[in-house]
């Protein structure tokens, strides 16, 4: 198996047997249900497609709140069929160490270049006005514009942020729990997607 949705319950710590204390992001990973299989002579690559966190009212083309699709080997389209459950015990059986981890940073807003990229202050003494602006942007009449990417105020956060080599720390698959080490973008409620990796 190549990967399982679950949703970030939030942070907390594990103490090590040698005194260490690791801070982990817990994240609760429902089993989730096979609602397609993709394969090479069907759709030209194999993979299947899970669905988590069930409708209340279900529709007919739509069960679940979150579709993912994850790539397969041939021969492991083979042992899955539409209706399966995907668990953390796939995990647990592959004793895989590292994963990727995607989710959906958290949104900050409308944010100044000071924090959304990182600049240096104005003076703040001497009759200075210049303190959180971004200073001059540099276009004179040749070109006549603003040059595409230029770091200026907008939007901040709210992206798909990817985390690669992130380690376990600890798998319980009877509570659907996994945890990982250090943090993990999103807020708490968010959804994760765990791929092996």
């Amino acid at each position: 198996m190549s990967g399982i949705l679950g949703t970030k319950i939030g942070m907390t710590r594990l103490i090590q047997d040698d005194g260490r204390v690791i801070p982990v992001t817990v994240v609760k990973c429902e089993p989730n249900e096979v609602t397609q299989v993709k394969t090479v002579e069907k759709d030209g690559y194999p993979a299947i497609v899970l669905g988590f966190s069930k409708l209340i009212n279900e529709k007919k083309t739509k069960k679940f709140r979150h579709q993912r699709e994850f790539k397969i080997t041939a021969e492991e389209a083979d042992k899955y069929k539409k209706g399966d459950k995907v668990t953390l015990e796939s995990f647990q059986e592959s004793e895989t160490e590292m994963v990727k981890i995607t989710a959906i940073s958290k949104g900050k807003g409308f944010q100044g270049v000071i924090k959304r990229h990182n600049f240096s202050r104005g003076p703040e003494t001497h009759g200075s006005h210049h303190h959180r602006e971004p200073g001059s942007i540099g276009a004179c009449t040749k070109p006549g514009r603003v040059a595409k990417g230029k770091k200026l105020p907008g939007r901040m956060g709210n992206e798909q942020v990817t985390v690669e080599k992130v380690k376990i720390a600890l798998l319980d698959p009877k509570q659907h729990i996994i945890c990982l080490s250090g943090a993990v973008p999103g807020p708490n409620g968010g959804l994760i997607t765990i791929r092996k990796g």
